[in-house]
């Protein structure tokens, strides 16, 4: 029988949005430490997509990350 790699198994990528008042950077970490609370052995964090929210006068009130995790299903 094949010895199993270290780097063997199965993953799987879910989307999480962050969201911060601050910058995209605060909004990156908030979407992976939120997401931690219930997602186990997280492996890579992505940032697929930055964009901000605006106000009526176009002042940015919210910077949002879209942020891809991979983590690994147990055996």
């Amino acid at each position: 029988m094949a010895k199993k790699s270290a780097d063997s198994g199965v993953y799987r990528v879910t989307e999480v949005i962050g969201t911060s008042k601050a910058s995209w950077e605060d909004a990156a970490k908030n979407a992976v430490e939120t997401a931690s609370h219930s997602l186990r052995d997280l492996r890579i964090a992505e940032v697929t997509k930055l964009d901000m929210r605006l106000d009526d006068n176009g002042k940015v009130v919210a910077y949002r990350a879209r942020v891809s995790l991979s983590f690994k299903y147990a055996p």
